[in-house]
């Protein structure tokens, strides 16, 4: 297995998972946040796929970009089934990229986000990427936890 499979394995359980704890969270709690400044249930879950894409386009142009062009801002959150099959054609885009990727390259090409305070090789960016949508996971079993809501297991 080369880095370019061990980064896809890597996006492909992640989102495995998170798909099992997005399923798990009752239609009728999606709206749920623990505090007025939080994001819900459904507008968290929109974020990881929305930025995901966003994150693919300043991939795409080596660093950060103003004004991304957002699908996902042109309807609003009805299901998380509905929203994952919108994604569909991004997340395989995204697959595409990676797997477009030269080995070399996640160490060579830099991605320019000094907007935001940091370069970064590629390498390490597909890894932050990965570890956002990790952090939103857990922070989604944490809601769970705190709606009383049984949490499905993530680690088989």
């Amino acid at each position: 297995m080369n880095q370019i499979d061990l980064v896809l394995l890597n996006f492909e359980e992640i989102r495995r998972r998170s798909i099992k704890v997005w399923d798990s969270i009752p239609n009728n709690m999606l709206d749920w946040k623990p505090d007025d400044e939080a994001m819900s249930c459904a507008e968290m879950i929109r974020h990881v796929l929305e930025s995901e894409y966003i994150y693919l386009q300043m991939l795409k142009c080596r660093g950060s970009i103003s004004n991304p062009e957002n699908p996902y801002s042109l309807r609003d959150f009805t299901t998380v089934h509905e929203d994952l099959e919108q994604s569909i054609p991004f997340r395989n885009e995204f697959i595409s990229y990676i797997k477009s990727i030269e080995e070399d390259d996640l160490d060579n090409v830099k991605i320019d986000r000094s907007d935001v305070g940091y370069i970064r090789s590629l390498g390490d960016m597909l890894l932050r990427i990965a570890y956002h949508e990790s952090i939103h996971t857990g922070q989604l079993l944490d809601y769970m936890r705190t709606m009383k809501v049984e949490r499905p297991t993530i680690w088989d």
